[in-house]
């Protein structure tokens, strides 16, 4: 989900923050630690970008909400992040291209509605046709049939429905791929896979601002936009999945990390996952044990438009250059306070087929080495580069000192650009309404060293996806598709790291760090803990009083 947040883009450099006013199950914020039935609790957010639809959802204010209300197939452990069954009691395949999906009893939407085999069916559908433009598009490519439901730009679809996809009863599907895919079963826990219920397709537009899910919350009336989204406990969730402990939870949604900080300290929100660099020096000694500090599967880049502004940022050269002129050490330390490590890989250290050191050259600093290859590349037109960074996001201090690094080290002029929210520098981006570099961020959508290159540096992410600087190579896009049909689970990572060092090579992007989850909570709640994709595990909150 992409960016901050899955699959996502982040927001603020990982997953999801959440946040808002206490509040106890009557409303008012006084009496939380005595509300009956679990009481209620605040937490940080900041603006979705989108509607509440999972199949739209590819950022992480987004889908920190929709994991709350919403439950998959397949979830993922916090501790470990290994795919476990949830919704389904058996997904199988004896040739990982066709696959049976069966699922447990129990589970209703909010409404009351059955979660059966067509909710699934009936959602997928939605998300892999191009015509309802939805950025989970690229998670169905795989299914049979996704060509003729997405043919490409300036075509329109053939069928409506994935041939891929059959209902055997209520509580069985099957779902036939067009090659073999090993991790299909481990692709099944993001967000684009959730159920979605026939009120959906009533009103998609109407559910994106009070979504009906399936999960531990339901919504509290609708969302507020810039202000708060409310969820409260969904009692007819399955106790066999483990209901929420609390009856309700406010995420307020701020513009400040900061502002959220000074909130969490007076216990007007409870819990943050998502900290200032300002606490940073702080955090430990004020919070003690309620400090989470754990790695987390983002990782932070400086981007290339590649495609819409090939004259400054076109050659590899000048874009490894960049890479060499940055200080990874010094930004982790200095400005994160150690709550990043330097990357060395376009693979999350949290996944399979991560090799340590593998950016080589490229990624280590080498100011001197850094200024030879960018003047032999020629520099870049009027000897200026742009840094585009959302401001919501807690980002401005490493973006500046990135900028004073490349100032220094390769005599250029840089300016750094904020954008007021993430959701409109992606827009920009997707738009191509801007042409500069850019901060972004990723964090898994679900553990595969694939989800760290496909959705982001693929051909098909470019209208549908999240490769927002449009690059392109064909050898690239050769192994992706032979490690997906790879026999062996073993083969197949062999032939993703293949691929990953073409991307070593490109550079379209440069991993400057990967997160470590810094995350604080007051003493009015427990049980509080945030897993490899920057979520909170909301259901198992307590209130601590």
């Amino acid at each position: 989900m992409r960016g901050a947040t899955p699959a996502k883009w982040i927001v603020a450099a990982t997953a999801v923050a959440l946040a808002a006013t206490a509040c106890s199950t009557s409303g008012t914020s006084g009496d939380k630690a005595t509300a009956k039935d679990g009481g209620s609790i605040a937490v940080q957010l900041g603006e979705p970008q989108h509607g509440l639809v999972p199949t739209n959802t590819a950022e992480s204010e987004g889908a920190e909400v929709l994991n709350a209300l919403f439950a998959g197939l397949v979830d993922y452990d916090v501790k470990t992040s290994e795919p476990k069954l949830r919704v389904a009691e058996s997904i199988e395949s004896p040739d990982s291209k066709v696959w049976t999906i069966k699922l447990k009893d129990g589970y209703t939407f909010h409404n009351g509605e059955k979660v059966t085999a067509q909710s699934f069916v009936d959602a997928w559908n939605y998300g892999a046709n191009q015509d309802n433009a939805q950025e989970g598009l690229p998670f169905f490519a795989k299914i049979e049939g996704s060509e003729e439901l997405a043919p490409g730009k300036d075509k329109k679809p053939t069928a409506k429905e994935l041939k891929g996809l059959k209902v055997v009863d209520d509580k069985t599907f099957t779902v036939s791929l067009t090659a073999p895919f090993s991790q299909f079963k481990t692709m099944l826990g993001y967000t684009a896979f959730y159920p979605l219920p026939k009120a959906f397709f009533t009103d998609p537009k109407a559910f994106g601002e009070k979504p009906v899910g399936n999960g531990p919350f339901q919504m509290d009336g609708s969302w507020e936009h810039n202000k708060q989204i409310k969820v409260k406990r969904y009692d007819a969730f399955p106790a066999a999945d483990g209901k929420a402990k609390l009856q309700g939870v406010t995420f307020k949604i701020y513009d400040s990390l900061d502002t959220a900080y000074n909130d969490l300290r007076t216990d007007a929100i409870q819990i943050t996952d998502k900290l200032p660099t300002s606490a940073m020096s702080t955090v430990k000694s004020e919070f003690g044990d309620r400090y989470i500090y754990k790695p987390e599967s983002g990782v932070g880049y400086i981007g290339f438009p590649i495609a819409t502004n090939p004259a400054t940022y076109g050659k590899p050269e000048i874009r490894k250059a960049i890479s060499m002129a940055i200080d990874r050490e010094a930004i982790s330390k200095t400005i994160f306070n150690g709550s990043r490590v330097p990357a060395d890989d376009f693979i999350s250290p949290l996944v399979a087929g991560y090799r340590k050191g593998a950016l080589g050259e490229a990624g280590t600093y080498n100011p001197a080495k850094a200024k030879e290859l960018f003047t032999q590349a020629g520099g870049v037109p009027n000897n200026t580069i742009e840094l585009g960074y959302n401001a919501d996001g807690g980002h401005k201090e490493w973006i500046e000192a990135v900028a004073n690094q490349l100032k220094k080290n390769l005599g250029v002029e840089v300016t750094a650009k904020p954008f007021e929210k993430f959701g409109k520098m992606l827009d920009a981006l997707g738009e191509k309404q801007y042409s500069g570099a850019f901060r972004m961020g990723w964090s898994m959508d679900y553990p595969s060293a694939e989800n760290y290159l496909r959705p982001i540096f693929s051909k098909v992410a470019i209208d549908q996806g999240s490769n927002y600087g449009g690059y392109v190579n064909d050898k690239f896009e050769s192994l992706l598709s032979q490690a997906d049909q790879a026999k062996t689970q073993e083969e197949g990572l062999k032939l993703y790291q293949q691929a990953d060092d073409v991307l070593v090579q490109d550079l379209p992007y440069i991993p400057v760090y990967t997160n470590m989850s810094s995350a604080a909570y007051t003493k009015s709640v427990k049980n509080v803990d945030t897993d490899a994709f920057g979520r909170m595990d909301l259901a198992n909150v307590e209130l601590a009083g």
